[in-house]
């Protein structure tokens, strides 16, 4: 237990970027189309606000997602992502990109899916996570499987995790201590 927990934190600490899939992985995988064609998703509001708390850190974050979706937009745009890549069937060419063009290795990103057209991207990058609910053969490639369902925190996990393993953690979560402010924020996306 303790290799596969050391082994976690080696591939964490130098984690300067996370890449998220996004159906499946923000959300719980399904797409609601109502009669108008207009396409709605569910995001956990726990995801998000993790998402900024790793932003504050200095972790750069983008979604890297195989549908084309409006709603992906505003959420991103909503947290203050870094960037989205939407309609991208090659995923591990992309990555290649991105990697270029921010100078970083692939060792220095962390990554997490939930689908075969995932496992490209996991041989590529530092840190590869899986969902929990994601099929058996894609959890195996992963370094790091969430104990939470996409859709339902599991991104948060991820966060903190990060957040934790390089000591980050405190610094970023201060402003809600109840012993320095007196009380506790309202809002969890703040």
């Amino acid at each position: 237990m303790n290799e596969k927990k050391n082994d976690i934190r080696r591939r964490v600490a130098p984690v300067a970027l996370l890449i998220l899939d996004v159906d499946g992985v923000l959300t719980d995988g399904r797409i609601i189309i109502d009669d108008q064609g207009a396409e709605s998703k569910q995001f956990h509001v726990r995801d998000g606000h993790g998402l900024k708390l790793l932003m504050r850190s200095g972790i750069e974050v983008l979604f890297l997602t195989g549908r084309t979706s409006r709603v992906v937009e505003h959420r991103a745009n909503e947290l203050g992502v870094g960037g989205v890549y939407q309609g991208i069937k090659d995923k591990g060419r992309v990555l290649d990109e991105i990697l270029e063009d921010r100078g970083l290795s692939g060792e220095r990103v962390a990554y997490v899916g939930d689908d075969v057209v995932d496992i490209p991207v996991f041989r590529k990058v530092g840190f590869a996570i899986a969902v929990a609910d994601a099929p058996d053969y894609v959890r195996q490639r992963a370094h790091y499987v969430t104990a939470t369902r996409g859709g339902e925190g599991a991104v948060r996990e991820v966060c903190d995790l990060i957040l934790k393993i390089q000591g980050n953690w405190h610094t970023v979560t201060e402003r809600y201590s109840m012993e320095e402010t007196g009380h506790m924020p309202l809002h969890n996306e703040d």
